[in-house]
């Protein structure tokens, strides 16, 4: 019975090694900060997964206070992201309500950055799906 318990350990925890190796990296990133400081370290976190692991899947959403890093002519990062815009596997994604909100039009965003329409329930649908949470703040 020991020798079948200790079978059965061994290969449940193979198993898992095995699996968790072949999972693919996916993260999102909450970013709702105007620190312009947080948002440099965002994009610094993205190019270095994205050089890393060309296959990885990185989705950053903003919404509240974070606007400004990706409205045209106020992100202090706009080059970085003009730079991943056509990365397939790196997506920029601002909430419909926060626009709505600030009286902004999507016209007014960075190109490359998409629009979903509520940031908390798009990040907890990738949460559900499996992947990877960072809040980005200082």
């Amino acid at each position: 019975m020991k020798k079948l318990f200790f079978s059965v350990l061994v290969f449940l925890a193979g198993y898992q090694f095995t699996y968790a190796q072949d999972m693919p990296f996916k993260v999102v990133f909450d970013v709702t900060s105007p620190d312009t400081m947080v948002h440099h370290m965002v994009m610094r976190w993205v190019n270095g997964i994205a050089e890393s692991d060309p296959e990885a899947q990185v989705e950053v959403v903003f919404y509240a206070g974070a606007l400004d890093m990706v409205l045209e002519g106020k992100s202090v990062v706009q080059n970085a992201i003009l730079s991943l815009k056509d990365n397939k596997n790196v997506q920029f994604n601002v909430c419909e309500m926060s626009l709505k909100r600030l009286h902004l039009d999507k016209n007014q965003l960075v190109q490359g950055v998409n629009t979903v329409p509520d940031a908390i329930y798009e990040i907890v649908s990738r949460q559900h799906d499996g992947w990877g949470y960072i809040k980005a703040s200082r």
